[in-house]
């Protein structure tokens, strides 16, 4: 080969890599090929370290990759690559495919292997100077080359099975990071150090499957990326004329992972569908040199851990909901609220968002078994390692008078953060730059001790500490952790819930920046820029999530009508949002949801076997008898009762949350489909939301001085709305700072009740839309009641 067309691995410029302590990162690539081989060769970032993988291309029913365990230097590298060439001249010589910047992974079909690699990446951020990408564009390269011999009888399937994984964008929401661990909150990664081949396993990393083979044979993942789906943004900000970087992520779960309609509630295993964990991260640039501190704080969302699904339909935009009577001990709820245990720790706070009264019973139904379903598995706990519940009705105060709804949530968030606290560290000065795994230590407190982290491997990592309940976030010194966290729903947890969590966000970026010393006092007005701010981030946080999972931007009535925005214009805009969600739930969903199952491995295609797209559910086909429908509370792809693939290792009873023998526990109809029993709870419930008695936190939690809370066991309903606060007390003043902000008395505790003066405008509106229904089919009559009453606005 001539000297000009001698393969070079670093004449294209300088790129960002790192090198490790103790091991090193590879971040630049080049794909070379020969007539029986591929050839990726890999570089950090200084140019130091140089390997070797040679990918075989002659067999196509087989991966094999070997690993070249030499590290080379350029000038060695070059001389091999020159060598390679030189022994395969009579068959063409050496090629360069493309530059890269890493393998997503490999996967077969009914034929060949494929290579999906990334080619173009952008910087979206960083984190304690540790770089984030995007793809910005991806290439699936077929391994066997034109000569080899490969059976291809299915040529049809093969490239309709190419076009589905095609049809997974990762372009957009999906991210990356080469020495920070994306994939995991930011506690867990600075308190303790899990290998790259373990991190892989959970339940964040999309591409798990598509890099199993390379890790297996491998022995490392020093080749590949792991994809985290879900958003990722980073904004700079100020306050006290000081700039900081406040960091928003969302993880979507791979597990149960679907589309709208057809993944709901959850599986045997405790998987939920829409499982979202959400982290803020704040931190404030150092000069070099200086200490750094980093704070972050962690809620999660998840569809509601029941077996209950909703039929697509073209003809109803509002589907039944139906509740599956096959467990009722509730043991997948058990099992996914100890997953949260593990994952978290102690306590797990719900926030039920759904209805709590409706003139045909949906939403209700899924209330009142929920609320069951606690009842019952507290039943079985210690007091301390109860589940806390909040049921609130959000669309009921959302008619209220501006930001009251917020303001309830506001609340509820200052309540659920001083049980769980936020996780605050000093970043270790020497370990801030990019150029090795993150690594932390804490400053001891004047008694010595420092904070520790029990953790588990794959998903089951904990927030654990041994660190005691320190609320003064002004000791900036010493480390805080964060132990449990704040789970919450509505029936799609997208719209209703994305409002929740800014609420819940707003009062943690307080906290965050308080202990940064970036702030004298933790309170955030709804009307401070860094308020308005933070909305922005997170509507744009809840559009993405609802476009992954809903198919339409999320329903922004909330943030709009707090922008004074609620006017024609966005109302048009929201309708136009249900019609979307619509068609994309009617028509598009199923195509997608198959995309889904091929790209996490749900489903792998196999040669005389039926086709994905000839199954009659997202069902593996040798459970296709299973899938047949009994009755109709089933309905063609949309169980909510397994993976693709079901796996005969069911997880056996935990002892997590402190489970005791259920044997002898009464079923008392807790389940059902619409029964007359959970018709009649369904209205005993509307009773206690309408009580307007006055309520207060017990004292022992530091709030409103008082002597009652309430609680399931108390009063043996076990449809309460909260057992560990009464709901009405959320629909008064308090002592809350954003109630002063509002021309409340911080002393007294008047009620935030609805102003029927102050909506006769638009109840005269909405009464002349709904004068027009008349002339209107069904279909339309709907679709027009539920936008002008907000029902669908928040789903």
């Amino acid at each position: 080969m001539a000297e000009a067309e001698r393969p070079r691995i670093g004449d294209e410029g300088d790129v960002d890599g790192c090198v490790g302590v103790g091991g090193y990162f590879l971040q630049k690539f080049r794909l070379y090929e020969t007539r029986s081989n591929f050839y990726m060769v890999g570089r950090d970032k200084n140019k130091e370290f140089w390997r070797v993988l040679k990918i075989d291309r002659l067999e196509s029913a087989e991966l094999n990759i070997l690993e070249d365990p030499t590290i080379y230097t350029e000038f060695e590298c070059c001389d091999l690559l020159t060598r390679i060439h030189e022994g395969n001249k009579p068959t063409g010589g050496l090629k360069l495919v493309t530059a890269c910047y890493g393998i997503i992974g490999f996967i077969r079909f009914l034929g060949p292997y494929y290579m999906l690699i990334i080619t173009k990446r952008r910087k979206i951020g960083t984190i304690c100077g540790h770089a984030v990408y995007s793809i910005t564009k991806r290439e699936m390269i077929q391994i066997p080359n034109t000569h080899a011999k490969s059976n291809m009888d299915f040529i049809k399937n093969e490239s309709r099975y190419k076009k589905l994984l095609c049809s997974v964008d990762l372009t957009k929401d999906f991210f990356f990071s080469y020495s920070y661990h994306v994939m995991r909150c930011l506690q867990k990664n600075l308190c303790d150090n899990e290998p790259g081949q373990i991190l892989y396993e959970t339940m964040f990393v999309w591409n798990e499957y598509l890099t199993r083979g390379i890790r297996n044979s491998l022995k490392n993942a020093l080749w590949t990326v792991a994809l985290v789906h879900g958003f990722f943004k980073q904004v700079t900000l100020s306050a006290m004329e000081r700039e900081f970087k406040l960091t928003l992520i969302a993880r979507r779960s791979r597990h149960f992972a679907g589309t709208r309609y057809l993944k709901r509630g959850v599986n045997e295993k405790g998987r939920v569908a829409n499982d979202v964990e959400t982290e803020q991260i704040v931190f404030e640039d150092a000069p070099e040199g200086s200490p750094s501190y980093v704070t972050s704080v962690v809620q999660h969302r998840g569809s509601i851990p029941l077996f209950w699904s909703q039929e697509t339909s073209k003809l109803n935009i509002r589907p039944d909901i139906i509740v599956s009577r096959k467990d009722p001990k509730y043991e997948a709820t058990r099992l996914h609220f100890e997953n949260l245990v593990k994952r978290y720790g102690n306590p797990i706070i719900v926030l039920n968002l759904i209805k709590t009264w409706e003139k045909k019973p949906r939403e209700t139904i899924l209330r009142a078994e929920f609320a069951n379903a606690i009842r019952f598995i507290n039943r079985s706990l210690p007091q301390e390692s109860r589940l806390r519940f909040l049921h609130w009705d959000i669309n009921k105060h959302a008619k209220g008078k501006e930001n009251s709804a917020l303001i309830v949530l506001y609340k509820v968030a200052e309540y659920a953060l001083n049980l769980t606290g936020i996780f605050h560290s000093q970043v270790a000065t020497n370990m801030k730059s990019e150029g090795s795994l993150v690594t932390f230590y804490f400053e001891k407190s004047d008694s010595g001790d420092s904070g520790s982290m029990n953790n588990n491997s794959d998903d089951a990592d904990s927030f654990e500490t041994d660190v005691s309940s320190s609320s003064s976030y002004s000791k900036w010194k010493m480390p805080l952790f964060q132990k449990g966290v704040l789970r919450t729903n509505c029936i799609d947890c997208l719209d209703r819930t994305n409002v929740a969590q800014y609420a819940y966000g707003l009062v943690a970026l307080g906290k965050q920046l308080h202990v940064l010393g970036l702030r004298e006092s933790e309170d955030i007005d709804f009307d401070d820029p860094l308020a308005v701010d933070l909305m922005d981030v997170y509507e744009a946080m809840g559009d993405t999530l609802a476009m992954q999972y809903g198919g339409s931007p999320a329903h922004n009535k909330i943030f709009s009508a707090s922008r004074g925005q609620w006017n024609a214009a966005t109302q048009s805009q929201e309708f136009f949002r249900t019609l979307q969600r619509y068609y994309s739930n009617a028509y598009i969903d199923a195509v997608k949801q198959d995309a889904i199952n091929v790209f996490l491995g749900y489903f792998q295609p196999q040669q005389e076997k039926p086709a994905l797209w000839e199954l009659n559910s997202d069902q593996h086909p040798d459970v296709g008898k299973r899938c047949q429908r009994q009755s109709s509370s089933f309905f063609k792809r949309s169980l909510s009762d397994g993976n693709i693939l079901l796996q005969a290792d069911t997880p056996s009873a935990s002892k997590i949350l402190g489970r005791q023998s259920l044997a002898s526990e009464e079923n008392g109809g807790f389940c059902g489909c619409q029964s007359e029993s959970i018709r009649d709870v369904s209205a005993s419930e509307s009773k206690v939301f309408d009580s307007r008695q006055r309520v207060h936190f017990a004292k022992d939690h530091g709030f409103v001085e008082g002597d009652h809370i309430s609680d399931d066991e108390e009063r043996g309903d076990g449809i309460n709305s909260s057992n560990f606060l009464d709901i009405d007390w959320l629909s008064s003043g308090g002592s809350s700072f954003i109630d002063d902000n509002h021309g409340r008395s911080s002393s007294s505790m008047s009620s935030v009740l609805l102003d029927n003066n102050s909506n006769n405008k638009a109840q005269r509106e909405n009464d002349a839309l709904v004068g027009c229904k008349s002339s209107m089919d069904e279909f339309s009559e709907d679709f027009i009641r539920w936008v002008t009453e907000g029902e669908v606005l928040f789903s």
